[in-house]
């Protein structure tokens, strides 16, 4: 413990918040016993795992594993980024290692499109949902490594060519006309590829299962992607895929991600051991969870409620609450430090927002005050603690 700390006052905090035997870790345990029946659905970067319920085998698939021609894919979806990097490199350094890369790419290009032909992808990659477009799916990669080649002979020949200018109307964008099909129609045309693979094969997985979609418990946990992605329902796109694979039968409010949570490895040989020791983890996490965004409902009754199906992104953050019977899905606009009903609003949203810091309910409005009052705490008014009728010190009883 840190010489300016409060003793006292630590150990009353983690009676709360710290440790096995804290009313937090109690509540943990309790909410996930009340939740041992459900199915829990959790879902990695790489996995997918169902823990039935009531000691029921699990079952898992791993969809990352067994997805077919998404570093192929992937590999023509990056060529417009790839020259727009180089673009950056030569702008930078124009003495530097582009020239270096750019012909290494060159050199890659080449052989992936003498690799490349139909029966590569029928035969070979042979991915399900790609079935009866392999030739077309030939032919666009053929072109799209043919006009990189083109670009980058003419930019080896010519360096002024490397801007993010003479890129996107002579390689990107529609309009040039040396270019029938612009490379951002391949770049949409080879993600929706890779993402109708993914979500094809986990929903019928997903249909396989016969899940209680009502019942479910759903936890996204993990890093999915690169490291500041997916982290919400909007940006999740497996998030995005198991709400469709029950139809939207889902509830949102069921469905949580948790980006710092432990996943698991994907099995190897069919061992399924470190799956196993981790649900009752998983459930604790989800019903944990679950059971603080109850208590926000019940703490804060008669105050709008958090709800995550908002349909409305551009206004996120920019309403001002002035009804009980209000949905929120961002932190309502605080307009003075009296503002008691937009305040303790946002008690409830921490709550029952499994997005939020639960220590956050201020924490940007504190920091506005700061920046409109030149930094000056003394200048800011604490809500809840300058202005209030507190007795005096020491005044109170707690004798009933």
């Amino acid at each position: 413990m840190s010489e300016h700390e409060s003793p006292e006052l630590i150990d009353l905090f983690t009676a709360y918040t710290a440790g096995p035997g804290s009313i937090g870790a109690h509540l943990r345990v309790s909410a996930a016993h009340a939740h041992a029946r459900d199915p829990l659905l959790v879902v990695t970067g790489a996995d997918m795992a169902l823990y039935p319920g009531d000691g029921r085998p699990l079952t898992v698939l791993p969809y990352r594993l067994s997805n077919r021609g998404f570093k192929e894919l992937a590999a023509v979806s990056h060529l417009g980024t790839a020259l727009a990097s180089l673009v950056e490199l030569y702008r930078h350094d124009p003495g530097g290692v582009w020239r270096a890369d750019a012909e290494n790419l060159l050199l890659q290009v080449r052989r992936s499109r003498a690799a490349n032909s139909t029966a590569l992808w029928r035969d070979r990659i042979a991915a399900v949902s790609h079935r009866g477009r392999e030739e077309a799916i030939a032919t666009m990669v053929d072109y799209a490594c043919a006009v990189t080649e083109r670009y980058l002979l003419r930019a080896l020949a010519d360096a002024s060519l490397l801007n993010h200018r003479t890129l996107r109307e002579e390689y990107l964008e529609d309009g040039h006309p040396d270019l029938p099909v612009s490379f951002n129609r391949i770049m949409v045309a080879t993600f929706f590829l890779v993402g109708m693979d993914n979500a094809h094969r986990l929903i019928a997985w997903c249909d396989a299962q016969d899940i209680d979609w009502a019942r479910a418990m759903v936890v996204v946990v993990g890093q999915i992607g690169r490291p500041t992605a997916g982290v919400t329902w909007r940006t999740n796109g497996v998030a995005g895929t198991v709400l469709a694979a029950s139809r939207h039968t889902l509830p949102l409010d069921r469905l949580y991600i948790a980006p710092h949570a432990r996943g698991f490895a994907t099995p190897v040989g069919g061992d399924l051991s470190e799956v196993e020791e981790l649900e009752p983890v998983l459930r604790q996490l989800w019903a944990g969870t679950r059971v603080t965004v109850e208590l926000g409902g019940a703490m804060f009754e008669g105050y709008p409620a958090f709800s995550p199906g908002d349909d409305r992104p551009g206004l996120l953050g920019e309403r001002t609450v002035t009804r009980a019977d209000e949905i929120i899905t961002e932190q309502p606009r605080i307009r003075s430090p009296k503002d008691w009903f937009t305040l303790v609003t946002r008690l409830r949203l921490v709550m029952e927002d499994p997005r939020q810091l639960l220590s956050g309910a201020v924490t940007d409005y504190a920091a506005q005050q700061l920046i409109e009052h030149g930094n000056d705490p003394l200048a800011v008014t604490v809500p809840g603690l300058d202005d209030e009728p507190y007795p005096a010190y020491g005044s109170i009883s707690a004798a009933a």
